[in-house]
């Protein structure tokens, strides 16, 4: 029995969250003006007169007050007027209206404003800089991923700083969510390598992208190396499950025992697929006894059903560690909750090995009675071989004659019919001998 394999499921693994540090920073009163003051030294901008500041401020505060509709409309009364402003005051108000509109979550209107805000020529060019890379996080909410790209693209051409690893996530973002993993991966390669070139832990968000990426783009020795990863730095149930699910993937049989086992000592393994996946791994590698120890707790615990399937799995298991008073005892429990017959057949097997004959023999009639069986000649067989050992020849030969009709036994049965008429002929042979 092959162990369970788990495959990821990664496509919607993590979870984007869309800050918006840069477009906070030019709030009104708070640094605009700071940023405006230092953009005159190196480039020309208009003046923000004191007049229509303080008509966008109020504006703002009818909006931060809670009444967002009074807000848009001061706005539009001082839009009214924008033939008598100039190109920078313009901007700032549709930097307002886009503030306004991203605190009521209308998106469409929040992006279609700041992008009239990066649009004009007049404004410093650290505020277009910092609206442009909110544009990409905008759209990112919005999910429109074309545009994400484009505004990044936008961002690169202006930026003159190092990229930093907002870039590179949001950028990895925005290609998985248009399933061209392989750019995808390079963005999110770039700002984990740029976070272990400065001696910090990446972000968890970040590794589980990753490790989406390379299982989208088939890659499962990456998976299992993100995952490794993973697992060191978070601990987390979840992420040894996954590893020992890519370990079974990957063919490394023994390391996916060794990660499951450490998982389940560690409480980690609660679900009905991880402990029938930790039981069949065990089986897997021959540690059967353990594999039923892992069943027997969790139906007892709850974790799983007290069925049909979970008592044959705790039986083979048994046969398989030589334990067969025990393995009868859970296909019993099988079969009394099973309509069709095979867990009988096997209890009837299984009782023969245990010298249980009378048993044996109602357990194989109990198989024939309810039918369903793959290999109805296999209950003939062991109804032969019960009747036998109760010297009850003539039912013997009776149920290896049946057993003959099928070729898959027809020669052991053959064998058994030869071999039984001579025993009963012996035993008659005595029995007269000894009147």
């Amino acid at each position: 029995m092959k162990p369970l394999k788990t495959a990821l499921i990664c496509a919607t693994a993590f979870t984007s969250s869309i800050l918006l540090p840069s477009i906070a920073s030019f709030l009104p009163g708070v640094s605009m003006a700071t940023a405006y003051a230092q953009e005159q030294k190196t480039k020309r901008v208009p003046a923000l007169r004191e007049k229509v500041y303080s008509q966008l401020a109020r504006a703002q505060k009818l909006a931060d007050d809670g009444d967002a509709k009074a807000g848009l409309e001061a706005l539009d009364s001082i839009k009214e007027r924008a033939s008598s402003m100039n190109e920078y005051e313009i901007a700032m108000m549709y930097n307002f209206y886009g503030f306004i509109y991203y605190n009521e979550n209308d998106l469409p209107k929040a992006i279609a404003s700041f992008e009239k805000v990066v649009n004009a020529q007049a404004i410093p060019e650290s505020l277009r800089l910092s609206t442009t890379f909110s544009l990409a996080q905008l759209a990112m909410a919005n999910g429109d991923y074309d545009k994400v790209i484009s505004f990044l693209n936008d961002w690169d051409k202006i930026n003159t700083k190092p990229k930093t690893d907002a870039y590179h996530v949001l950028k990895a973002q925005a290609y998985y969510q248009m399933k061209d993993y392989s750019k995808g991966v390079d963005s999110i390669n770039q700002a984990i390598a740029q976070a272990d070139s400065e001696g910090k832990e990446p972000k968890e968000n970040w590794l589980v992208l990753q490790r989406a990426m390379y299982y989208s783009l088939n890659q499962p020795q990456k998976v299992v190396e993100v995952l490794e990863r993973m697992v060191k730095l978070y601990n987390k149930p979840e992420y040894w499950v996954q590893l020992g699910g890519m370990y079974g993937e990957t063919g490394a049989e023994k390391k996916q025992l060794a990660v499951l086992e450490a998982a389940y000592q560690q409480g980690f393994l609660k679900s009905k697929s991880e402990l029938t996946q930790l039981a069949q791994v065990y089986m897997y590698n021959g540690l059967s006894y353990k594999a039923a120890d892992v069943m027997k707790q969790a139906m007892e615990s709850g974790a799983l059903e007290k069925s049909a399937k979970n008592y044959a799995f705790i039986a083979e298991a048994m046969v398989q560690a030589k334990e067969d008073d025990k393995s009868a005892q859970y296909f019993a429990k099988a079969a009394d909750l099973s309509s069709h017959g095979k867990y009988d057949q096997r209890l009837a097997e299984v009782l023969i090995n245990t010298q249980n004959y009378e048993e044996a023999a109602d357990a194989a009639r109990a198989a024939l009675d309810k039918g369903g069986l793959d290999f109805e000649s296999n209950v003939y067989v062991a109804l032969g071989m019960a009747q036998y050992n109760l010297k009850n020849f003539d039912a013997s030969i009776l149920a290896f004659e049946q057993a003959e009709k099928h070729k898959k036994s027809q020669r052991l049965a053959e064998q058994w019919i030869k071999y039984v008429k001579n025993e009963k002929v012996h035993a008659e042979t005595l029995r007269t001998a000894l009147l």
